[in-house]
């Protein structure tokens, strides 16, 4: 299986401005969810759109800090077959001179979650889902 784009996400300075924005445009996003760190729904085609802030970024990558504005703020995200084809394509794309922005690690929301970049700076995050449940 090959990894299938997902989700794509958005780095966002304002929820609350971004959601207005985004449902002007006719995405439904929960009510009631602009004070969230993240907030995600699924588009009509099946992808998803997550809105993220920096501070549930930095919840699980310490050193991460918000891109300027001027820079990449969007991420996509593959989802893999299971956690050991997370480890495997992360090895993949980094052996093959991609840079590793985040081992592969089980993340405390029950994921295997790893992040590469392209080469043009921009988060790809590769994730499955975990067959046991992490608690963090």
């Amino acid at each position: 299986m090959i990894p299938q784009l997902d989700v794509i996400g958005i780095i966002v300075t304002d929820m609350a401005a971004s959601l207005a924005f985004y449902r002007h445009l006719g995405i439904n996003f929960p009510p009631g969810c602009e004070n969230q760190p993240h907030v995600q729904t699924t588009l009509s085609n099946g992808l998803k759109l997550a809105l993220d802030t920096d501070s549930i970024t930095r919840a699980f990558h310490a050193e991460w800090r918000t891109p300027p504005r001027d820079a990449g703020r969007i991420v996509i995200a593959f989802r893999c077959a299971d956690p050991l084809h997370v480890d495997s394509v992360y090895a993949s794309l980094v052996s093959a001179g991609y840079y590793g922005e985040l081992d592969p690690h089980d993340a405390f929301w029950g994921h295997r979650y790893a992040i590469v970049q392209d080469p043009d700076g921009n988060r790809v995050d590769l994730y499955a889902g975990l067959d046991r449940k992490v608690s963090g």
